[in-house]
């Protein structure tokens, strides 16, 4: 099965162009990043999955997005969105989704990469639209994917499995959304 990451990438490249410079030191529910930081890995992160979905590594692409607001460069809204575009372009190549490839160092086959990348980009998105006060829109069925993937590791069984990546797993509160059971998983309050 493939992913449309189209709908979670526009969403995502039109909150990237909105920030404006003086919005780049704020705070982000990432507590790891500010808003600037943020984007940054969002920038690396398009690129890095979105040769991860061509099967060849681009250089640099094995460090994933680490999150450094000084490395944005004159021009960077623009590029991000680009690379966001690309992103879900790389994504509909049923090719993709065969065999393994790598992101961020690690070796994965094609449709947990997938099923990554879109959680990042449905999960980032929601952290750069609550820091900078917007509204965050979401397909059902991006989210659905979301917690399909979410799910397998966020049990007590598998905190020991979860790394660093995530933040501790809330409790879901009773008749929460499918979006804030996802944040939930993620360490996120919705």
């Amino acid at each position: 099965m493939t992913l449309d990451l189209g709908p979670a990438t526009t969403t995502l490249s039109d909150l990237v162009a909105s920030v404006t410079d003086d919005q780049l030191a704020l705070p982000t529910p990432c507590t790891a990043y500010s808003v600037g930081d943020l984007v940054e890995h969002v920038g690396g992160l398009a690129l890095a999955f979105t040769e991860a979905a061509r099967k060849a590594p681009s250089p640099g692409s094995g460090q994933g997005g680490s999150g450094d607001a000084s490395r944005l460069e004159d021009g960077w809204r623009e590029r991000i969105a680009s690379d966001l575009g690309q992103l879900a372009q790389a994504w509909r190549d049923p090719a993709a989704y065969d065999g393994m490839t790598a992101a961020g160092g690690v070796d994965l086959p094609g449709e947990v990469a997938a099923a990554v990348a879109l959680n990042e980009v449905v999960v980032h998105g929601w952290d750069l639209a609550t820091a900078l006060g917007r509204p965050f829109a979401v397909t059902e069925a991006d989210v659905a994917a979301c917690l399909s993937f979410a799910r397998p590791f966020s049990s007590p069984e598998t905190a020991a499995d979860r790394g660093t990546a995530f933040g501790a797993v809330l409790p879901v509160p009773d008749g929460a959304t499918p979006l804030v059971e996802l944040l939930a998983l993620l360490g996120r309050r919705g």
